[in-house]
């Protein structure tokens, strides 16, 4: 048989999925395994947006929607970031997208040519490095200084084959919160070569200190910044896989191409629940942000009595752990020892740290820290 992509030969999976898959197969054969591998609420969907999809589909919102989403719900979108994020939009330069991860393919897909260099900044998620590959880019790495912030280091990885900077804040893996310094230092990177700026915003109503600041309020970089969101980890919306960006005009009919020759659109009754979501009563993300914070205490805390030193957790809900040495070792030796899901920091850039999510129940984070306590 004729040969397969080369290009996605060279990209290596989502450790974060190797590694659920592997739990998922140990428990399947009988073993307690206690997953905190994968960044998913165990909450359920609040009642009230499950319940305007249902309406939806009892009144028939079931047929293809427009590729760019239903109107009703870019425009809450646009809404919402001119209200929360000081983003200067309408719903023309909104589109909705199967979660936040589509967001990221269909910018990359749209803006990248071959060759053309990314700025990723490490510690960093998974699937960027995998996405601006496929799209025929080429990531450049730079890294977060001690303190978990930019630093005028960014400049040094800059060519004439730059084109765009990655931003994620709250970060995953390490859940700290750049500061506006560092934003504006990013923005001035990109005002001084021209480049766009992919803001990844997803955790963004997900922090305990510090402030969310969205760098395409800043400046002039609203016309050069793509800005992503969704509904996964606010709302317990994971599996919904509804998510949404703001782009520069100019950049949308190419990316609306992309959508238009992928998916097609997104799940029309789905975006009656992001609607409802944008629009309800905000009670429910609130509360779901103090349990958070409450897991956050317990997991840091213990981790700390451990002797780990962390990242600051300052938003997400992810505990960063440098545990030192090997970390694929280490992750491998709390699963099968442990029976505890973890991703090595390998996989994020960032050597000798391993990523556990406290987006579980307390309880099962309390069983899962005692194991780990007990095989370390």
């Amino acid at each position: 048989m004729k040969s397969l992509s080369e290009t996605i030969a060279a990209v290596a999976p989502s450790a974060t999925m190797v590694m659920s898959n592997r739990s998922k197969e140990m428990i399947a054969s009988g073993i307690d395994v206690i997953s905190l591998a994968v960044g998913e609420p165990e909450f359920a969907t609040p009642a009230h947006i499950t319940q305007a999809a249902v309406d939806a589909l009892i009144r028939g919102e079931t047929h293809y929607a427009p590729s760019r989403g239903i109107s009703e719900l870019r425009q809450a979108v646009a809404d919402k970031l001119n209200r929360d994020n000081h983003i200067a939009v309408t719903q023309r330069e909104i589109m909705v997208t199967a979660g936040a991860k589509d967001a990221v393919r269909i910018t990359m897909m749209a803006m990248l040519n071959k060759g053309d260099e990314v700025v990723v900044i490490d510690p960093s998620w998974v699937s960027y490095e995998p996405c601006v590959q496929i799209a025929g880019g080429r990531a450049v790495h730079c890294s977060l200084n001690a303190d978990f912030q930019v630093d005028e280091s960014v400049y040094e990885v800059i060519t004439d084959k730059t084109k765009m900077i990655i931003v994620n804040t709250p970060s995953n893996p390490t859940g700290a919160v750049l500061g506006r310094s560092s934003l504006r230092l990013v923005a001035d990177v990109c005002m001084d070569h021209d480049l766009f700026c992919l803001s990844d915003e997803i955790y963004e109503k997900l922090i305990y200190e510090e402030e969310h600041v969205s760098i395409g309020a800043i400046g002039d970089m609203l016309e050069r910044t793509v800005t992503i969101n969704g509904f996964s980890k606010a709302y317990a919306m994971t599996g919904w896989r509804l998510g949404y960006f703001a782009a520069p005009p100019d950049a949308l009919p190419a990316m609306d191409k992309v959508m238009q020759h992928s998916i097609g659109c997104v799940n029309t009754f789905a975006m009656w629940g992001g609607i409802a979501a944008l629009e309800g009563d905000q009670t429910c993300v609130e509360d779901m942000r103090k349990e958070f914070e409450r897991r956050k205490m317990f997991v840091i805390g213990r981790l700390t009595g451990l002797g780990f030193r962390t990242a600051p957790a300052e938003g997400a809900f992810y505990a960063f752990i440098n545990v030192g040495g090997d970390d694929v070792a280490t992750a491998n030796l709390w699963l099968e020892k442990a029976h505890v899901a973890a991703t090595p920091g390998t996989a994020f850039g960032a050597p000798g740290w391993i990523r556990i999510s406290y987006a579980a129940a307390m309880e099962r984070l309390e069983v899962a820290l005692n194991r780990i306590e007990a095989v370390m």
